[in-house]
């Protein structure tokens, strides 16, 4: 005869039950120094989570696009997908031909390459005449915590150096 006994039902790892602030940080720096914080002060760290918010979109433009950067990008992605592209083919299917496999997709990958680029650069009109990468970052950082305990974590955190400055700022 077995007993049924309920098995407690788990959310995502990122879920807490009534989550309430604990503290606020300009950086994830502060905030992971507060969670080692609380968790040397013995402080049931699986309770907290470091939450990301504020969130803005950062673009660093790297260059300009002219007809020569994007010729030599079209070059360097055609060899590098020619090589691995002709690497598999001399590994898996064809060992015999050596060399000409190889040379055949490295000179297919920068054909390609150079056709799909050209196309794209040219059919963009002159829209973004520039390279750049993007990025999604956080401007603060709040520690939260689950609803019973999250007065402790508070009271503890007021004890770490330099909290007391840190109010006034």
């Amino acid at each position: 005869m077995s007993m049924n006994v309920p098995q407690q039902q788990h959310g995502s790892i990122f879920e807490l039950e009534f989550p309430q602030s604990v503290a606020v940080y300009e950086s994830y720096d502060k905030a992971q120094q507060a969670v080692d914080f609380l968790s040397d002060k013995e402080f049931e760290v699986k309770n907290l989570c470091i939450v990301g918010t504020d969130l803005k979109s950062v673009e660093r433009v790297l260059g300009r696009k002219t007809w020569k950067t994007v010729l030599t990008q079209a070059l360097l992605s055609g060899i590098s997908t020619g090589l691995l592209v002709g690497l598999v083919l001399l590994l898996f299917f064809t060992p015999q031909t050596g060399p000409l496999v190889l040379i055949g997709a490295l000179v297919f990958g920068i054909v390609i390459s150079l056709i799909f680029q050209s196309i794209g650069y040219a059919l963009s009109g002159g829209r973004r005449d520039f390279t750049s990468m993007q990025q999604t970052v956080a401007t603060k950082y709040e520690i939260l915590s689950e609803h019973k305990v999250a007065q402790q974590a508070r009271d503890l955190l007021a004890t770490m150096p330099g909290a007391r400055a840190a109010a006034f700022e």
